[in-house]
């Protein structure tokens, strides 16, 4: 199983810019041999939540018609996207959403963002379920930036027998979380940790790139540097 961890800088509220450069992206991976494809937090819309609040317009449904180019890629790749963005919720305020969107452009999972950061109570809802799919035999789990500040999510995640976490972030080059979060997260659980980042500004900050993977052992298995939008691949073996 090879696997895409991405960065690029998102325009802000641009919906379709942005559905471009991630459907490119996927049609990328796929011919060098990727079969999940993973974005960074709402990679969609840009990390903008307060232009979210003022713009209802950028929420977006689980069959939203702006994402159909992004499902001919995956088809047209054979692999999955794992896409981030504002996403309608039953409750009516949106959530922090990672859709996958499968090899054949089918909505395989969603997860919504479970611990909401800052500026992000005040707009998105919480997600109260754990975000799981299975692809080619193997598990993998779903956590959003902050959630990953939690271990109990990557602690049930090995429990539900997840190979593969994929973390869709918003972080500074200088994020504490590089060293004190996703190898942890990797080391303490027996995971492989895939993490898609942002570059370029947003309402955070500026984004610091550095997508990429670490293994069970907590050691870096790839990068994709601080600056250059595009991908590494990592490969995941099948066995535990």
């Amino acid at each position: 199983m090879i696997v895409a961890a991405t960065q690029f800088a998102p325009v802000a509220g641009d919906i379709a810019a942005n559905v471009r450069s991630i459907a490119e992206t996927v049609r990328a991976a796929g011919a060098e041999g990727a079969r999940v494809v993973v974005f960074a937090e709402l990679s969609l819309t840009g990390y903008e939540p307060s232009l979210v609040h003022r713009s209802p317009d950028l929420v977006l449904t689980e069959d939203d018609p702006r994402l159909d180019p992004l499902r001919e890629a995956c088809r047209a790749a054979g692999a999955a996207a794992v896409v981030n963005g504002p996403v309608r919720t039953p409750g009516g305020r949106p959530g922090i959403t990672t859709l996958v969107l499968g090899p054949d452009g089918t909505l395989l999972t969603r997860y919504d963002k479970q611990h909401l950061y800052g500026v992000e109570a005040e707009v998105f809802a919480p997600g109260i379920a754990d975000g799981r799919f299975t692809l080619d035999g193997l598990r993998f789990a779903l956590a959003t930036c902050y959630d990953n500040r939690f271990p109990e999510l990557a602690e049930q995640a090995a429990a539900d027998s997840c190979r593969v976490y994929l973390a869709s972030s918003v972080l500074s080059a200088d994020n504490d979380s590089f060293e004190t979060v996703y190898p942890v997260r990797a080391r303490d659980f027996g995971l492989y940790v895939v993490l898609g980042n942002v570059l370029g500004p947003n309402e955070d900050g500026v984004g610091g790139g550095l997508a990429g993977a670490w293994g069970p052992d907590g050691a870096r298995l790839a990068d994709a540097g601080p600056d250059k939008p595009g991908y590494v691949l990592v490969d995941v073996p099948d066995g535990r």
